[in-house]
């Protein structure tokens, strides 16, 4: 349910995606944080992550790269390298640029026109798949040189071996003929589908699991968000056979492997490629089921609020109350700090609910109003929602003319972070004024849709789960930015708030259907933020130097682990802390469920608080989650703070005028 559209625009700051989409996809809304984001920016001419290669094209060719690790204390990334680049040896077509013709949850058809390929690129396959749509001549270059090479009887398997140790497989639907030199295979014109894999290792048992599944190939895949806390991999395909493909280690902990629901799979445990995700592991079957175990979305703690702690609250909660003040939240510009006053109130009221203090949620609930309904009417002056049909989703005032403003709003980035403080605001203010909630019913949904949309049929003006990466199971955060090692996202938390937010909303509307995907991608996210960005000892997740120096994640890209944050060094441990706590809210008790490991992770950044000019805010997050195991401790240090909250914008104003990007946050 979305028929509200907000004011259209015509933004200054957006690429044109007709450079590099096909023209029967540009009627749609487009993704703007996928998994092959950087194919239709700039030049297109940046890798993406698909496990387990690295994959680039350029306008006539498209290159391989099984990349390695590089890593220390502050990072791992992995390294791209041109492993093998397959192209047209005899190109007589104007060169021209690749394009998208297809994309799916779990994949992307990339064609390039100039070198006749198709090339159906889906996350997890351990074969890169190519179409070679009419006769053509054939170059498979190398950086490296060719030791070895051999090929069956029939000429439909090759076998490359390369002086950097890599050993490359390449298998055809019709024998082909190939000739090579140190550096390079050539062919005679073929047409057909070449399927090329790395052997992850010597043993003659995955060199035969290669074998016996090269004639499947998936070309796209589906992910089912149906039943709560359930997702259901569909992938097409073609050839014969079953289909082999690639499970991180996320995947394995929640595949249903007892095929109990009519889904039969099998675990192939020692057929194994590296990732900077972890391990993947081959999974044989054409569609998993993926359970996890439900997150129960509550308005209020799911704990409880200790009786004998009711006067002090209530105190604190008074104070407070009193300070909201619409007219100065109105003078703030930031679709960002905006969203997070409006909700900071609306976690006042919810709290007054908890310990029975009905006065204080009348007056949160008029500055809720005062607030809230300039952005839903298009009143308010400094700023706010358009809608961009060029992409397809909600922009802001202010970022529709700077992509510098609202941290890159109006270039997509961070849009389940502002629209999560806006619909937690919102979803608190329908909770406590349903009539209120039914005048602005439509407007809602539409926040909610612009990053929750599931179905583009019924609700036309917004993509398919704009940052949710389906593959991964967690959010990317990065918009319609290219950076050379992919998609990024620093603050889960915010995230699983976004999440948390429209389940509530939900909740508030009556809306089953809602609260279920909320509530499911909620667990996503939170076991996603768990897997990758907790950093704890004994995992085997990362490698031993940098697991050893860190606790928790700065960055995490699609290609790389980055300690730093975007707005402050790794040194400054209660800011990482921080962003991937704030704010804090019920569902935090979820996402901070290891209690042995909130402690690592406190008492790793409790020294950085000695630190001269540490932030009060900041302290503040280390001692919530000090409260999960040491209570008396907690309230001590919490006692004897002089301020609250997280970042002061004007401390991330100087951080942006030091030179460091700041437009993700």
């Amino acid at each position: 349910m979305s028929s509200f559209v907000f004011p259209e625009t015509n933004s200054t700051v957006l690429p044109d995606p007709s450079n590099f989409f096909s023209q029967n996809l540009l009627s749609n809304p487009l993704p703007t944080n996928s998994f092959f984001q950087n194919f239709v920016l700039k030049n297109g001419d940046q890798p993406e992550y698909f496990h387990p290669y690295l994959i680039n094209s350029s306008n006539s060719s498209l290159t391989l790269c099984y990349p390695f690790h590089n890593s220390n204390s502050s990072f791992i990334s992995q390294v791209f390298i041109n492993n093998l680049t397959i192209t047209s040896s005899n190109n007589n077509k104007p060169e021209g640029k690749h394009v998208i013709s297809s994309y799916s949850d779990l994949g992307v058809t990339l064609d390039i026109p100039s070198s006749n390929l198709q090339c159906f690129l889906v996350k997890g396959a351990p074969f890169v798949t190519v179409s070679v749509t009419q006769p053509t001549p054939l170059s498979i270059t190398t950086i490296h040189a060719i030791l070895s090479f051999s090929s069956n009887d029939s000429l439909t398997k090759f076998t490359f071996q390369f002086n950097n140790g890599q050993t490359w497989l390449l298998y055809s639907s019709s024998p082909i003929t190939l000739t090579h030199t140190l550096s390079e295979i050539s062919s005679t014109p073929f047409s057909g589908i070449i399927r090329i894999a790395l052997l992850p290792d010597s043993d003659a048992k995955h060199e035969a699991i290669l074998d016996k599944f090269s004639t499947c190939y998936p070309v796209s895949g589906e992910a089912i968000v149906g039943e709560p806390f359930r997702v259901k991999y569909n992938w097409n395909k073609k050839g014969s056979g079953d289909l082999l493909m690639l499970a991180h280690p996320l995947h394995l902990r929640l595949l249903d492997k007892n095929n109990n629901n009519d889904v039969n799979v099998t675990v192939l445990d020692d057929f194994k490629y590296n990732s900077i995700d972890g391990e993947l592991v081959g999974v044989v079957g054409d569609s998993w089921i993926l359970q996890t175990d439900p997150v129960f979305v509550t308005w209020h703690s799911s704990n409880g609020v200790r009786q004998d702690s009711y006067n002090e609250i209530v105190s604190a909660l008074s104070k407070d109350v009193e300070s909201l003040n619409s007219s100065s939240t109105l003078l703030q510009t930031s679709s960002y700090f905006y969203g997070k006053l409006i909700a900071r109130a609306a976690r006042l009221a919810l709290i007054a609910e908890e310990v029975y203090s009905f006065d204080a949620i009348a007056k949160v609930r008029n500055f809720l109003k005062e607030t809230i309904e300039p952005w839903l009417e298009g009143t308010f002056n400094g700023n706010g929602f358009l809608h961009d049909k060029k992409w397809g989703g909600i922009v802001t005032k202010l970022g529709s003319t700077d992509s510098g403003k609202d941290f890159g709003f109006g270039i997509y980035n961070d849009h389940h972070y502002h629209l999560g403080y806006f619909i937690y605001a919102i979803a608190t203010l329908v909770k406590i004024d349903p009539a209120w909630g039914s005048k602005y019913k439509y407007q809602a949904y539409s926040l909610v849709s612009d990053f929750m949309n599931l179905d583009m049929k019924s609700n036309p003006n917004y993509t398919r789960l704009r940052c949710f990466d389906l593959y991964t199971l967690h959010s990317w955060a990065g918009g319609l930015t290219e950076f050379a090692d992919g998609r990024n996202q620093e603050s889960t938390s915010e995230a699983v708030s976004a999440y948390y937010s429209a389940a509530l909303l939900g909740m508030a509307y009556g809306d089953a259907r809602l609260y279920g995907v909320g509530s499911t991608l909620t667990a996503l996210e939170i076991l996603g933020t768990q897997t990758w960005w907790h950093v704890k000892e004994g995992s085997g997740m990362y490698e031993g130097e940098f697991t050893k120096e860190n606790r928790v994640m700065g960055v995490l890209w699609s290609n790389k682990r980055d300690s730093g944050l975007w707005f402050a060094p790794a040194e400054w441990k209660e800011c990482r802390v921080g962003i991937q706590v704030l704010p804090l809210l019920p569902i935090s008790e979820a996402l901070f469920s290891d209690v042995g490991y909130v402690k690592e992770l406190v008492e790793w950044s409790l020294p950085a608080l000695k630190r001269d000019g540490v932030g009060e805010g900041w302290k503040g997050f280390v001692y919530g989650l000090q409260g999960v195991y040491d209570n008396e401790g907690a309230l001590e240090n919490i006692r004897n703070l002089k301020g609250f909250d997280d970042e002061d914008e004007g401390d991330l104003e100087k951080w942006k005028n030091n030179g460091e990007k700041s437009n993700s946050r």
